[in-house]
């Protein structure tokens, strides 16, 4: 299987070494935290992104393993995008920041687009169970509950 990007609990949050999701609920719970007026976000946030809840990529994999017996790699994801300036908006709500998303132009943008054909996928029955912002939201409540550790 070929899965788009992934996020979801025991995600890795690490400013450093994360990937785009972990590290901006991270830094806007900080940012939240320390009651700062605004977070900086590398990118002008135009930037579109395919996002799916690790579960559903472990349901889908079973979903494969009893369904699909073509030997050909298949695109795993939700077959839907969203900018990146849209997912830090979801994010900062569920955070509950009251702050400014100011976006660093200066920086670069990446892949205008990053989004899988999931339609066979899909013909096959399986689609992705959790919204984006039901994913971000479990995936915020159990950063909150690991946070110290």
């Amino acid at each position: 299987i070929m899965p788009t990007n992934l996020y979801g609990i025991n995600d890795n949050f690490d400013l450093e070494t994360s990937h785009m999701a972990p590290a901006l609920i991270r830094k806007i719970h900080e940012a939240k935290m320390k009651s700062s007026t605004s977070v900086e976000i590398w990118g002008s946030g135009k930037p579109y992104r395919e996002l799916m809840y690790a579960d559903d990529l472990a349901d889908a994999a079973l979903f494969i393993l009893e369904n699909y017996h073509e030997g050909k790699f298949l695109n795993v994801g939700t077959g839907e995008d969203k900018t990146i300036r849209e997912i830090a908006e979801i994010i900062k709500k569920i955070v509950g920041y009251e702050g400014e998303l100011v976006f660093n132009t200066n920086q670069p943008d990446g892949m205008f687009r990053k989004l899988l054909d999931v339609s066979k996928l899909n013909q096959l029955g399986w689609t992705a169970k959790t919204s984006l912002e039901e994913g971000l939201a479990l995936t915020y409540q159990w950063y909150l509950k690991h946070i110290q550790s």
